[in-house]
């Protein structure tokens, strides 16, 4: 299995890790224990024991010093990975059992960890402001699913927002004029943007609840921008007909997809609704819990079965790149991030002086 190693990784929300408390994640392959240390600050390592491979997440953040105790035979981890303590004999500690560490950065509520062997960069973490507490709107829930599907599936579905007429009618679509949409798809360096508009449609029945709740016709509009490798950014609203975008009130959904083994990722969600006329009733708590609830739902129930029964078709007939789709228009923006990532991939490999792969899989061809 081929990924993206030197790029930042969501890791979880950083409301999520509490003090002294130890979270087992395996990102790309490689297992990690997230912790916070003496001081609060979040830190991550291999989560196991040099000694005798025991998950280190099952052990303890020592009071005082914040080293990682293993659970197995006591030796402890400090934030750097160096073995510090080792309680047995003259106590004596060879290097041998230093474990690695990994730089983790906690931003826009958000902790990103990176998994890769060139110099990290926090300058490169995507600019998801809008979700600190402070900013303007109304925030959902900072949600979580482990779904059994590789993340490019999941990005796949993402692209490509037509499915909404069809799996997410009732929710997102009203299962009417979702399909007459005027598309475009752009290329900002290694960037895909997917703009969409509708005129003079009945609204979904969340974005009705979500602006005026009157039933009456919106023109409705929403772009959906990837960046390599899996973060993503939906931006979907509705205004007056006729009226200008920003105008109306728009939902901006957070889609971040963190590879964890082959056929399995971790997909962090979160979305915040900004109307042109703010006022205090908008924060309140009841409206962003259903709208936490609708879009739970939405992913949970209606994407994350057909996701991963797309991924047992592929398991049963040999794993990634075993089945060839028969490509459509619909599948231009999709194609475009695979062949991006694909060229990023490969390109990583080179710099390592490792031979590149043909791995961007499932997708290939042209589009009909």
């Amino acid at each position: 299995m081929t990924y993206l190693l030197n790029t930042w990784y969501v890791a979880m929300w950083a409301d999520d890790l509490a003090p002294t408390q130890l979270v087992s994640r395996t990102i790309c392959e490689q297992p990690v224990v997230l912790y916070r240390d003496g001081q609060g600050a979040a830190r991550a390592l291999a989560d196991q024991c040099s000694h005798r491979f025991v998950p280190l997440s099952m052990g303890r953040v020592c009071e005082g010093s914040g080293n990682v105790e293993c659970p197995y035979h006591g030796l402890q981890f400090a934030t750097d990975g160096e073995c510090v303590m080792n309680p047995h004999g003259t106590g004596r500690i060879p290097r041998t059992l230093d474990i690695r560490a990994y730089p983790i950065v906690e931003k826009h509520t958000l902790l990103w960890i990176w998994i890769g062997d060139e110099e990290p960069d926090a300058d490169r973490i995507p600019d998801y402001s809008y979700l600190e507490p402070d900013a303007p709107g109304l925030v959902s829930k900072r949600d979580w699913l482990i779904m059994d599907a590789d993340y490019e599936l999941v990005v796949d579905n993402l692209l490509d927002l037509s499915h909404v007429h069809f799996l997410h009618r009732g929710i997102l679509s009203n299962g009417v004029h979702d399909l007459e949409a005027d598309i475009t798809i752009t290329e900002d360096d290694d960037t895909i943007i997917v703009t969409r508009r509708r005129f003079g449609v009945v609204p979904s029945p969340m974005f009705d609840l979500m602006y005026r709740n009157d039933g009456q016709p919106v023109d409705a509009f929403g772009t959906m921008r990837w960046s390599p490798p899996s973060c993503l950014v939906n931006d979907s609203g509705v205004c007056a007909p006729g009226a200008a975008p920003e105008e109306g009130m728009v939902v901006r959904g957070t889609h971040l997809l963190t590879p964890s083994t082959p056929g399995r990722c971790y997909y962090h969600i979160a979305a915040v609704r900004i109307r042109a006329e703010e006022s205090p009733s908008d924060r309140d708590p009841a409206v962003a819990k259903q709208l936490s609830a609708l879009r739970r739902y939405a992913f949970e129930e209606q994407d994350k079965p057909v996701l991963e029964a797309q991924q047992r078709a592929y398991d049963r007939a040999g794993g990634k790149g075993s089945l060839r789709p028969v490509m459509m228009a619909i599948d231009a923006a999709p194609l475009k991030a695979r062949r991006i990532l694909a060229r990023l991939m490969a390109a990583e490999q080179e710099r390592r002086g490792d031979k590149a792969q043909d791995d961007d899989g499932t997708l290939v061809g042209t589009v009909n």
